[in-house]
């Protein structure tokens, strides 16, 4: 009996891997960092996007001046076209 529970108390454990969480350090990969802490490449990554943002807005800003000389051309000739039609009208002098 006692040979026994010495066996038991110098035998390994039948567990082999160990269930915990990895933890990381701070600054590794995957981690949250602290507020207001920054690398090299979070920076240049927020550049890059807030380049390509910016870039997107000035094609639609393009895309819609375009359109607006379109409209502003389309309602002269609008008005043109009512000053030689009002003129061809008979009556009082326009």
């Amino acid at each position: 009996m006692f040979r026994q529970s010495i066996v038991k108390a110098t035998r390994p454990a039948t567990r082999a891997f160990a269930t915990t969480a990895r933890a990381m350090g701070a600054g590794d990969t995957g981690s949250v960092r602290p507020s207001g802490q920054t690398d090299a490449f979070q920076k240049r990554e927020k550049a890059q996007e807030d380049f390509a943002i910016r870039q997107r807005e000035k094609e639609k800003l393009l895309e819609l001046k375009k359109r607006l000389e379109k409209s502003q051309d389309h309602i002269k000739k609008l008005e043109q076209d009512i000053d030689e039609f009002t003129k061809n009208q008979g009556g009082e002098q326009n």
